[in-house]
């Protein structure tokens, strides 16, 4: 083959790749669910470019962390997935955004790989993932062949493929976001118990595999007249406790879930949060209660709450069944207002 001929057929194979990074961008932009996303990605470049080891490593933490325990219900994803910290990720990719093409020693990369499979890989090619400009993952193509993947080859069309799927990645959470608000209890502005229930069991099996301390709070809010007395008008006392309500999100991190539970108990849920940070929560919760009293009209009335504590480090809990009943037993030895019950 002369020259001419091998640049000709050098043309043809890039062309096809480019073909087929094309398909692949198509198929995904039609996606708006978390989990069918990575499905499908996963799938087609695996299937399309014959790479024998695709996987995607996520963070643990930010807007991803709600959303990646839907991951391992999926028995495509949770076998090429693996969740790292994010200081991890940028210790090894930095924030660039550029693609890393590597086949000398991939032991600084082992931190990324699925445990089955980090003896394996002699070749590798991270696509950094974003998410609104943040780096939150990077999309893995591994070879058992050194050759595949090596430093100067060009990686025009990798990097072009992560540009689409951090976009593409954005509209999905996007889209979750909306579902989310969706699930919302138009009174109180909190997401509705049915939401609660599946946001629940999704963090219990997250802590569970994680081996993090999942905690939960059972919060109840009263409304006093001046003098102590009960409100007694259901309506009021909703939407001042819908007020205060709002005013407590603030002090909660954007991690927690603030919801409905049964018939209108208030529930948090507090993921890799141990009882005893959950506690000085609740504390802080009941003392803001107490210093913040309603006003309508001319008539001011004390807000007052209390509050129970459940937690995966609870001797008994073994499924979100269990958490929500200790939860509620500490809620039931609370018997004062604005007190904190004891652990």
């Amino acid at each position: 083959m002369n020259d001419i001929d091998a640049i000709l057929d050098r043309l043809e194979r890039n062309e096809e790749i480019a073909k087929k990074f094309f398909e692949v961008e198509v198929t995904i932009l039609s996606v708006l669910n978390f989990k069918d996303f990575f499905e499908r990605l996963l799938t087609e470049i695996r299937d399309k470019f014959g790479i024998p080891y695709v996987w995607i490593t996520l963070t643990e933490e930010g807007d991803l962390a709600h959303l990646v325990p839907k991951l391992f219900e999926s028995d495509v994803v949770k076998q090429r997935l693996s969740v790292i910290p994010r200081k991890t990720l940028l210790g090894l990719v930095g924030s660039s955004g550029e693609p890393i093409l590597a086949n000398k020693d991939l032991t600084p990369f082992y931190k990324l790989f699925p445990d089955h499979e980090k003896y394996l890989i002699r070749s590798l090619a991270l696509a950094p993932l974003t998410l609104n400009g943040e780096p939150v993952g990077t999309l893995n193509l591994g070879d058992p062949s050194p050759d595949r993947y090596a430093p100067g080859m060009d990686n025009t069309l990798l990097k072009r493929l992560a540009i689409k799927v951090s976009v593409c990645l954005s509209n999905v959470v996007a889209h979750e976001k909306v579902k989310l608000t969706c699930s919302v209890d138009e009174a109180t502005g909190l997401v509705n118990s049915a939401a609660m229930e599946e946001i629940l069991r999704r963090e219990f099996q997250r802590a569970i595999r994680y081996e993090n301390t999942l905690s939960v709070i059972f919060l109840d809010i009263g409304v006093f007249g001046q003098k102590g007395e009960p409100l007694g008008d259901k309506s009021l006392e909703m939407q001042l406790t819908g007020q205060l309500v709002a005013q407590m999100r603030r002090l909660i991190r954007a991690t927690d879930v603030f919801g409905m539970y049964g018939d209108g108990q208030l529930l948090i849920i507090l993921p890799s949060t141990t009882k005893n940070q959950a506690r000085k929560l609740l504390e802080r919760l009941v003392a803001f209660a107490l210093a913040n009293p309603a006003t309508v009209g001319e008539s001011t009335f004390n807000l007052k709450a209390r509050g129970g504590i459940g937690s995966t480090s609870d001797a008994g809990v073994m499924d979100p069944g269990s958490l929500l009943r200790e939860a509620e037993r500490s809620l039931m030895r609370s018997v004062n207002w604005s007190s904190v019950s004891p652990c």
